[in-house]
């Protein structure tokens, strides 16, 4: 009995080795052949363009989106907050010299400014009384004001993201990612993304998340897809009709 003892503990160990070693095995081969689409929509299994044709159909079909980031234009660098619908848009805009509120319900258009905005860089007495008018009301721009036409870009969903999520060049896959603690997978515009950058979701509806726009264009966020926001017209007593043109503006 006591000479075959060791033998009995070392047959143990020996077994116990082999079934660790087997579950380890086990473990490492399981995690080597993981799918990394599980649990997402299984788009990161499409080609790029693919991809490109869903997330763009998704944003075309949802009714709401709200954009946050910079575009960068030849008419110079925009910061946006902005809230679009199929019906109209609100929120506001910052460039270079002011910060100013747009709000949008079908073709009527109005915008919010401080005084700051509405002065004259000449600073003559007319154009300070119409600066202390207009002052945090909001003024419906005519439609055949010059100003009416960019300003309501910035309030159109469809127009804003049909450039917006354009590529340009070949499509390739590039990492996977996330964004607001989103898994993605980034589709890009050129081998190095020099046309551009959309990061899909990979959870539910494949939207855009987020895009960066190619040469150096920008980069917006993209949130809170088909989730309805209230258009509300301001009140009287908070609005002034200016007439056919604005004022000049330093804004």
């Amino acid at each position: 009995m006591t000479s075959s003892a060791p033998a009995v503990r070392a047959r143990r160990r020996t077994a116990l080795a082999v079934v660790l070693c087997a579950g380890l095995t086990a473990a490492l081969t399981a995690c080597a052949g993981e799918d990394p689409d599980k649990g997402t929509n299984g788009v990161g299994k499409l080609t790029a363009a693919q991809i490109d044709k869903r997330a763009r159909a998704a944003a075309d079909a949802a009714d709401a989106v709200r954009l946050t980031g910079k575009l960068v234009s030849k008419g110079g660098t925009y910061s946006l907050n902005m809230q679009l619908s199929g019906e109209g848009g609100m929120g506001s805009v910052t460039s270079k010299h002011s910060t100013f509120a747009l709000l949008r319900i079908g073709d009527a258009l109005f915008l919010k400014a401080d005084a700051g905005f509405w002065k004259d860089e000449k600073g003559d007495d007319g154009s300070d009384r119409a600066a202390d008018k207009l002052d945090g009301k909001y003024v419906k721009v005519p439609q055949n004001d010059p100003a009416y036409r960019q300003l309501r870009g910035f309030t159109e969903k469809k127009t804003l993201l049909g450039g917006m999520l354009a590529l340009h060049g070949k499509i390739n896959k590039g990492d996977r990612g996330t964004v607001g603690g989103v898994r993605t997978v980034q589709i890009l515009g050129g081998k190095g993304g020099e046309g551009g950058a959309l990061d899909v979701s990979l959870r539910g509806t494949p939207y855009p998340l987020r895009v960066a726009r190619g040469g150096g264009g920008g980069t917006v966020t993209l949130a809170d897809w088909g989730t309805a926001f209230e258009l509300e017209p301001p009140s009287e007593d908070d609005t002034v009709d200016y007439g056919g043109e604005l004022p000049r503006s330093s804004g």
